[in-house]
């Protein structure tokens, strides 16, 4: 797939059919994510895949808006670690750029996802810290429900030239 294609074709999936990934998708897709770029380079992510199908039930429990999670044979909680961050506060976007490395590598091999926001709600973050009991310096800032879609995506056009401004607004 193109990389324009695969960006404009992208969208939301919420419900999977009952069909593992490959272990080797997932290094794929967590090979991309690991390619985003990021401030100064410094990398601050770690990717914290969930597989177990009581975990992946769970979810639901400490987000309200994860119920995906009870279709999808697997999510990747998507991490900011604190000891590599060199530049304040930064990580948050470099985290949101794997994201959206994960969710485009992903469609790109047929696999439905679906961003799930934590950062920036103090009780997903200290949810997430407790549920999979991560240390101090890892803080959760985003879920990728992952799966082949079981739903028909539809197409949408978000093109708005009244959005753009040159020079000044």
């Amino acid at each position: 797939m193109e990389t324009f294609d695969a960006i404009i074709t992208r969208r939301s999936c919420r419900k999977f059919k009952d069909k593992k990934i490959s272990k080797e998708l997932i290094e794929e897709i967590l090979k991309a994510a690991m390619y985003a770029p990021s401030a100064y380079n410094e990398q601050p992510w770690q990717f914290i895949v969930i597989d177990d199908r009581k975990l992946l039930d769970e979810i639901p429990n400490i987000h309200p808006h994860a119920n995906m999670c009870k279709t999808a044979p697997l999510a990747i909680l998507v991490c900011a670690d604190l000891t590599k961050e060199l530049s304040e506060n930064m990580y948050v976007l470099d985290c949101a750029a794997a994201t959206q490395n994960i969710m485009l590598s992903a469609h790109d091999q047929n696999i439905g996802s679906v961003w799930v926001g934590i950062y920036f709600r103090k009780d997903h973050i200290e949810a997430f810290t407790k549920f999979l009991n991560l240390p101090k310096h890892i803080v959760p800032i985003s879920l990728v429900p992952l799966g082949y879609p079981d739903e028909e995506i539809k197409k949408a056009t978000r093109f708005k030239k009244d959005r753009i401004h040159y020079n000044s607004f």
